[in-house]
């Protein structure tokens, strides 16, 4: 009931002051698990997706945003559990396996998780090369992948700026990547690591043919005073 209420409420609001144009929502399988990827400008970007998908849509969210004992940080943790978003630590390699460990949980549990396989935000408006986290939930779980591209995100909020702008909001959802063919290869002849780098190629390929982002032919690396919560 709160993430409805919380939904509606921020819903109304961002349909009001932004009007974002939506595309390709025949796309979303309407049950089921699903794999949202998309490319990744803004903190504001796992508040835009969630707004214009028709079903919830969960996505990380970093730990430290749960435990704030301010009033403003109280204020964001409740906001985040309002949501559904799942806490995540991101200090080490191991974290980052636990993470998709609790990705793969919201998965086989029927439910949609977003994912950005650039790993952080893009910093300089490039397209980066996706890491293959999202092909390895995909494998693990058979969930289609749904790619998705954001526009003007990063004017809505750039980074380091603490209130949102009102500027115009482009999502558009492409077609499904199943990744069935893959899942078979694997299970009869193995290459888990090829397959999950030709599905992660893959989404970025469908990615970029959405996004006027200028491709990076390299991976994008996290800076270390990076606050992104959904990185």
């Amino acid at each position: 009931m709160t993430y409805r209420i919380v939904r509606w409420l921020v819903l109304v609001v961002f349909r009001v002051l932004w009007r974002p144009r939506v595309t390709g929502l025949e796309h979303i399988p309407p049950h089921g698990a699903i794999i949202v990827a998309s490319n990744h400008l803004s903190f504001i970007d796992s508040v835009v997706i969630p707004l214009a998908v028709p079903r919830r849509v969960r996505f990380l969210a970093k730990a430290e945003y749960f435990e704030g004992r301010s009033l403003t940080g109280r204020v964001i943790a409740m906001f985040f559990r309002a949501v559904d978003a799942v806490p995540v630590r991101r200090d080490s390699r191991r974290d980052s396996m636990a993470s998709l460990e609790t990705a793969l949980d919201v998965l086989r549990d029927g439910h949609a998780f977003g994912i950005y396989p650039e790993g952080t935000r893009s910093r300089d408006g490039r397209l980066y090369r996706g890491r293959t986290g999202v092909g390895w939930l995909a494998l693990a779980s058979g969930a289609p992948i749904v790619p998705v591209c954001v526009v003007g995100t990063d004017a809505v909020q750039p980074v380091g700026a603490r209130l949102p702008r009102i500027r115009p909001v482009r999502i558009q959802f492409g077609p499904v990547v199943d990744p069935a063919p893959w899942v078979e290869k694997v299970r009869s002849s193995g290459g888990a690591g090829r397959a999950r780098r030709e599905i992660t190629d893959l989404v970025m390929e469908s990615i970029a043919a959405m996004s006027p982002q200028e491709p990076a032919d390299t991976y994008n690396e996290r800076p270390p005073d990076d606050d992104d919560p959904a990185a």
